[in-house]
Order: C-alpha cells, then structure tokens, then sequence
C-alpha cells in the first residue's frame, strides 16, 4: 500500500468516483509488478479510494489515466520506486499499456529513480516513440553516471530521423563532459550551434559544465558573455570552473559581479569558493565570502560546510574549523574527515582520538580516510599505542590498509624511535613497500640520527623513485649533521650527476593581502635593515632565557662561530622578524614555509613566542606548529 505522504486533490478522487460508477470490467489475476491494491487518500485526511485491478482495467478512461500519470509523477519526484513498480503492474493490464504518454511517463519515473534497467526495458517494448521518450532516457543516462550510454543513445536517435530539443541537447552536453577530455565536446557545440539552441540558457550552462570540466576556460568564458539570458546555474558553473583552476582572483571577481546583477550564489558556488581560497591562500577573502553567506541567511549544509572547515584548518585557525562543525545541521562522514584531517595537521592527537570515538558513537562508519587522519594524528603527537590500536580495528572493520596507512604506521613507528620495529613492520606487510614507505623510514633515521640504517632506507627509495631529491637532501643531511663529510660529498657529487636539485628553502607572510616572500639571508627586502635589527633583538632576548643554537643543522662543512651565523638568517626568522615589525601588538603571527622547519628555527621560535608574548603559527609541508608562551603544539615531536 503506497504512503499516505502521497496525497491528491480532492477533485482526482471525483473523477475517480465518476469512473467507478460508470462501472468497469473484472480485473485478471495479478502480475509480478503488483500484489496489493492502491490507495488514493484524500487532502481532508478522510477515508481514502481504494482502486483495484477492475475498477480500472477496462475502458481506458482518460481521467484513470490522468490519475496514473499524476501518480506515477509523484512517485518519480518522491523516489518511491516500489510504488511506481506498483502502479506499472496495473498499466500493464490496462488499455493504457499502449498509451505513448503512459509509457513515456513510466520511462521517466524509472529514470528518476535511477533503476536505469527498468527504464531500458520499458523504452524497448515501447511501440511507438517520440523525442520526448529518447530524451527522457538520454537525461536519466546522463544524470546516473552512464555518460557514454546517453551519448550511444542519442546517436541511435539521430539515426531515426528525431530532432532533439533544448533539453535533449543539455543531457547530451551534460553526458560528453563526464567523459575524457576531448571526447566530442565542441562537436557538440558545433551541432547546438546548427540546431539552433547555443544561447539558449540550459544548453548553454551544460557547455559551460563541459568547458570548466576539460579547463577550457576561454571557451566557457566565451559560451558565457554570448548568453543572452543567464541564471544562477550559468553563473555558479562558470565560478566553479575558475574555482576548479584555483584561479581564485577571476572567481572572486565573477562571484561579485554576480551578487551586483541580482543573482544567487548556490552551495555548490560557496563549496568552490571556499576551496580554492583554501588551496592558493587567498583566506581572508574565503572569511568574507563566508561573512556574506551568513548575512544573506544561508543554512550551512554539509557540502559547502566541509570546504568551509578546510579553509579555517589550512588558515591555522582550527578553533574556528570546530565551531564550523559543531554548527552543521547535518553532518556527513566527510564533515567528521574534514576536522579529523585538520586535527591531524595541526598535531592535535589527543583532540583527533576524542573526534574519532565521538564519530563511532554518533552511528558514522569510519572509512578509509578517517583512519588515515587519526593515524597520522597519532604519529604527529607520539602516540604510539592508540595509534597501533586504531590501525589494528581498522583491519576488524574489514577496511583493507592501503599503501597510505602503512606509511602512516611507519611513521610513527619510526618518531617514537622504534626504528627495528619499523623495519620489521616493513619486511612483514602484505604488500611491496613503496617509495613513500622507505622514506618515512629515511626520515626517522634522520630525526634519530641512524646514519646506517638512513643510508638503507635511502638506497631503497632511490632505486623506486630515483627523481625525488626529497631523500638525497636528507641522506646528505644525515651524513652531515654527523661530520662524516667524504660521504655527504658523495652524494652531493651523486646528485649533480642525475640532475637532483635541493628546492631551495623560502618562507613568506601575508600583511594587508600582499604576500612577502623571504630566502636564507635575504638582502632584497626594503626593509632589510630593520628585519634585521629587529631578529638581533630578538636574538639576544632568546639567549637570554636559554637558547643555544644547534649547529648540527648546518650543513656546509665550516667552523662553528660561522655556522652560528649561518643557522641565524635562515628564511623563517627573517619572515617572522618582518612580522613583528608589521603587524599590531598581540596579534596572531602566520608564517608559511616550503619545506619541513629545521630543528634550530622550531627552538628560536619557540622561545621568540615566549619573549614577544603572541601565538606564532608556522605551516611547513609537514603540519602546522602553534608556537604559544614557549612551547609548541607538537610538544617538539615532529
């Protein structure tokens, strides 16, 4: 019996009264669609029509029909797809089951369903057919995920001498972008150009979704400016499409004119915005889309809350990633894998654990992802037993580890100084260690100074991945920092010989929206000689309250009063100094860096935040560390 939920107009019920008086031939047994009769409740709630086989089988009366068609529409709009079925068992042995509007009406409850089979067989056993039919399953191929069926299909209908209309063409657009770039895009266009429909503003917006898709954006732009009538799903594609090429500046920049033309952003357009803010940097413009998105009264949803919340994290501030989250009215496994990720890269373990356990008690599934983040939570914060712990239920879960997880593992093996048993870990999993692997190993052993079994991890890595300079840098690193120089020369020669180049380390800062960039003993900035008197003060206040610099991060081979010189000017203290000279008392300092922070910067900094009292965040390629009063939040274990 289908759902009282699905009420009709109390009208529909007079004609169906009328019908049944009028009278009706004796039904046939039931078929395999149907066991049970349907029931028509009323607006008022009152006692609903029952209609069986026989009260509408036999005289095809077209207000029966009217009903079927109304019904099987509320089914394909509500995905009630057993009661659709229902109602196609009935049709079946009726004097409608010819009907070409019946049958095209029953295509598109299937469609819209998604039971694309059901749809396929109802349009083969159709006997007649119009363009209404061929786009109706060219649209249910498309919206389904089977692009090159809906692409097969509209050839078989061109074929048959069918013209297609607006809505077949946008289908068709919609399918060809799905596909591999350059399947028949502008072959398509081309066609929609011939026929006719290129301004028209659906087909117009698929040819957009094609274009952004295959990073046409001169195309899309030009589709664009040459649509004489836009609506938000033109507007919102072209934006996405910038988004998608982190072109954020030209997104931003569509985004405003589209506000000032009256136009209104979709959650799709929020979720792009916010990710390509997050991903090129541009965050307090992402802070004022979302300032906007609250003004105009928008409900936070998952999909654009998830982005929402990376924005906050990769800006450094995960107290307002948790706010973001706590807000959702709705929360997906997305949503819990977004703030695990963003505890992850911040180092806070102990928070990411809590998270994880108050998602398995909320009824969400973890997935694949969710154990990789609080995995790697767990090695950024040195806990070695819940970590193992989790990856040990992961495998109960019946999740199946991929390579990431085994480097995760490795990795925290390999910080807790555990190297043996890293190794171990290595030679006993189920499948071929990768490149990742060993360097995960490779950078432990730099970290516990294993010059050895650094070189053996190494070796590995360069026969899998001999293109990284990644692990030739660390290698000659290790060598260094333990004064064996004919080795580190080797490989320094190694590396020349293959072309491997060490990417050369630079920090910026963003003041005012302008982004200063900074090198090892920079001497370019204009205000080099106030950075640089501005680090000495510093310099001296750290001394004073304990800092002795670590000369093992120098790696040139000179005496130890130049490499004291040597480790002051390294990127990251120039970039802060400039900081402190440009930004107003107490604020929040945020540096980023290209590479992983050398042990000696991590030290200074750790003390400078206690002696200029303010919070100094550093983002490396690594996490993030949140430098406060003379500690960091990665308790020094990174």
């Amino acid at each position: 019996m289908l759902s009282s939920s699905l009420r009709f107009p109390s009208r529909l019920l007079s004609q169906l009264k009328l019908h049944r008086a009028l009278g009706s031939v004796p039904a046939p047994a039931y078929n395999d669609f149907e066991d049970e009769p349907l029931e028509f409740p009323s607006n008022d709630r009152s006692n609903g029509v029952r209609v069986n086989d026989h009260d509408v089988e036999g005289n095809g009366n077209p207000a029966v029909r009217r009903i079927y068609n109304i019904f099987l529409k509320e089914c394909a709009v509500s995905k009630r797809l057993a009661q659709g079925r229902i109602v196609h068992g009935q049709v079946t042995k009726s004097l409608f089951r010819c009907d070409l509007v019946m049958n095209n009406t029953l295509l598109n409850m299937y469609a819209k369903c998604g039971s694309l089979e059901d749809a396929r067989k109802v349009f083969d056993q159709m006997p007649q057919l119009d363009f209404v039919t061929w786009t109706t399953l060219i649209s249910g191929y498309s919206q389904h995920g089977r692009p090159r069926d809906a692409l097969l299909l509209f050839n078989q209908m061109l074929r048959h001498g069918f013209c297609p209309n607006e809505f077949t063409l946008s289908s068709v657009v919609k399918a060809a972008a799905a596909e591999p770039r350059g399947c028949c895009g502008h072959q398509l266009h081309c066609f929609c150009l011939k026929c006719g429909f290129d301004l028209n503003v659906h087909v117009g917006s698929s040819l957009l979704d094609l274009y952004t898709r295959y990073g046409l954006m001169d195309d899309a732009q030009l589709v664009f400016d040459a649509l004489e009538n836009r609506n938000d799903v033109s507007w919102n594609a072209l934006i996405a499409g910038y988004a998608r090429r982190c072109d954020t500046e030209k997104a931003l920049e569509l985004f405003q004119r589209m506000l000032r033309e009256g136009f209104r952003p979709s959650h799709f357009s929020y979720s792009s915005l916010f990710g390509t803010c997050s991903s090129t940097g541009f965050l307090e413009q992402g802070k004022w889309v979302h300032a906007y998105m609250i003004k105009s009264g928008e409900k936070l949803v998952a999909f654009a809350g998830n982005t929402l919340i990376d924005m906050y994290a990769k800006s450094g501030s995960i107290h307002d990633a948790r706010k973001i989250f706590d807000r959702l009215a709705k929360r997906d496994v997305v949503s819990w894998n977004s703030l695990l990720t963003a505890y992850a890269q911040h180092g806070f373990g102990k928070e990411a654990v809590c998270l994880f356990e108050e998602m398995r008690r909320a009824g969400i599934p973890p997935n694949e992802i969710s154990f990789l983040s609080v995995l790697t939570a767990c090695s950024h914060s040195g806990l070695l037993d819940e970590g193992w712990h989790y990856f040990q239920l992961m495998k109960k879960d019946g999740i199946i580890p991929e390579a990431s997880h085994y480097v995760t593992i490795v990795d925290l093996l390999g910080r807790a100084g555990a190297l043996d048993r890293a190794l171990r870990f290595i030679r006993e999993m189920p499948i071929e260690p990768t490149a990742a692997i060993w360097k995960a190993l490779l950078n432990a052993c730099r970290m516990h100074k294993n010059t050895e079994l650094g070189a053996y991890a190494a070796e590995h890595v360069f026969e899998l991945d001999p293109d990284d300079p990644g692990p030739h840098v660390i290698l000659y690193n290790i060598y260094a920092s333990g004064g064996r120089w004919n080795d580190a020369a080797r490989v320094r020669k190694k590396m020349k010989e293959f072309g491997v180049k060490k990417e050369p380390a630079c920090s910026w800062v963003e003041i005012e929206n302008a982004i200063h960039m900074f090198v090892a003993n920079d001497e370019c900035h204009p205000q080099r000689e106030e950075i640089g008197r501005k680090w000495e003060e510093i310099y001296a206040k750290i001394k004073e309250i304990g800092y002795v610099p670590d000369t093992s991060h120098v790696v040139v081979h000179v005496d130890q009063q130049e490499r004291e010189v040597n480790l002051q000017y390294h990127s990251e203290k120039i970039a802060l100094a400039f900081a402190l000279l440009n930004t107003p008392p107490e604020s929040t300092i945020h540096i980023k860096k290209n590479i992983r922070v050398c042990g000696d910067c991590h030290s200074a900094i750790k003390l400078a935040s206690k002696v200029v009292e303010r919070e100094i965040i550093v983002r490396d390629t690594n996490r993030f560390h949140h430098f406060r009063d003379g500690s960091c939040s990665c308790r020094d274990y990174w």
